[in-house]
């Protein structure tokens, strides 16, 4: 019989991103990525020395990372008071425009853009290694900001955060997976690895809450983590404190 531990070398989301990465993040109604946003934060400050942590939050509350992050073992408020994690609510930091035809040579994203650059150059001069976390880009079109504005703050962001050897994890909530929309195109050429968080094609699983699949970028022709294509993704299940994963039509062995 197989036991879990043979599963461990197989997917671990502590291994993305990297130093300079860029991992794109796509989910779906009845596969929230949560899960990996919460655990890549868990692991950065758990395994990495002089980690520092930009959390732009368009859509989740620092309470619930707050909460989430402790059944793991790490304390954000502290690491709030220290200043190795800052938490960016982008919804009051920067309002959408009244007019959705609004139109203009600079981005009305920019002091998003300049406040990431800053606090990167400010954790660069220390000799950190910072994470930076974009979630929820998709909430952004439904609050008001022009698609042309994202596009463009995606691009800087990531052109910057490579640049300055930092990972990136961006978060996209895909509402129709055979008809991708301009901001979903765009971030499958950004991302030096493309994670799917994907529902299971039966349905719904009292064991199994969904499947991931990991593709890279179109500029990666030696990719450092394997390809798990659609056709062998990964199922998992989470649990009250963590996910577990496992290859498809395993899960009685392993849970």
């Amino acid at each position: 019989m197989r036991q879990f531990s043979e599963f461990t070398t197989m997917f671990s989301l502590s291994e993305l991103p990297s130093p300079g990465d860029v991992v794109i993040v796509t989910d779906q109604l009845l596969s929230p990525a949560d899960f990996v946003i919460h655990k890549t934060i868990s692991s950065h400050f758990k395994d990495v020395g002089k980690a520092k942590c930009l959390f732009l939050s368009v859509s989740e509350s620092l309470a619930r990372l707050k909460a989430i992050a402790a059944k793991s073992n790490v304390n954000l408020a502290q690491h709030l008071q220290s200043g190795s994690f800052a938490f960016v609510d982008v919804g009051s930091y920067i309002e959408p425009p009244i007019d959705r035809a609004h139109s203009s040579h600079q981005t009305l994203l920019r002091p998003l853009f300049d406040l990431t650059s800053e606090r990167l150059s400010e954790w660069s001069d220390e000799g950190a290694t910072p994470l930076v976390v974009l979630d929820n880009i998709s909430a952004l079109e439904w609050i008001g900001f022009p698609v042309s504005d994202i596009l463009r703050f995606l691009r800087a962001l990531s052109a910057l955060c490579r640049k300055s050897n930092v990972a990136l994890l961006i978060r996209h909530h895909v509402a129709t997976p055979a008809e991708p929309d301009d901001i979903t195109r765009l971030l499958y050429q950004l991302g030096t690895y493309h994670l799917e968080v994907l529902p299971l094609s039966t349905g719904r699983s009292g064991s199994v809450s969904g499947q991931i699949a990991l593709h890279p970028g179109p500029g990666i022709s030696q990719p450092v983590q394997r390809p798990i294509p659609r056709s062998s993704a990964v199922q998992y299940r989470l649990t009250d404190t963590s996910v577990v994963f496992f290859e498809r039509g395993t899960g009685s062995t392993v849970l």
